[in-house]
Formats: C-alpha cells, sequence, structure tokens
C-alpha cells in the first residue's frame, strides 16, 4: 500500500491523532516514514482498525493504527512504539 496523503488533526486538540503521537515521543514525519515503508500489516486487537508496523527514519520500531479513506490517504489514529518481533 502506498500512502501518499495523511490526515491530521489540529495540533491543539488534545484529543487529537497529532497529540497522540506526540505523547508517544514520535513526530508526523516518524509515522509517515513508518507508513511508507511497512514491514507487516494487520488489525489491531482494541479496536479491529488497520494497523501497521514499521520503522522510524532512527530505526524505532512502532504500530501505527489508521483508518483508510481513500487509496492514497490514511488518518492516522494513534501510533506507539513496541517490541521488535522475535
Amino acid at each position: 500500500m502506498s500512502y501518499l496523503r495523511f490526515h491530521w488533526d489540529h495540533p491543539d486538540d488534545p484529543d487529537g491523532n497529532f497529540q497522540h503521537i506526540l505523547e508517544n515521543d514520535l513526530t508526523i514525519d516518524d509515522v509517515a516514514y513508518a507508513v511508507r515503508n511497512a514491514v507487516g500489516y494487520g488489525s489491531s486487537r482494541s479496536s479491529e482498525l488497520p494497523c501497521l508496523w514499521g520503522y522510524t527514519p532512527d530505526e524505532t520500531y512502532i504500530i501505527v493504527i489508521y483508518q483508510e479513506i481513500d487509496e492514497i490517504s490514511v488518518r492516522i489514529v494513534t501510533a506507539y512504539k513496541v517490541p521488535e518481533p522475535a
């Protein structure tokens, strides 16, 4: 999947996706990089939304939960660091 557009909530929205990733010590660039270079796909156990796993530019392994808007656009729900699979 090659997503080119990312929909972000207003940075001041305390419940928005932008704040969710900041709280997890990630940036928009980190998440976009992981999405564009995903190494695995699945579904979130808690929300059943699609998710993917990937690395940030500094090689931090993360999971990204998202909603697909169309073939090239996604709305990130949240992203956070996870242990690499064994």
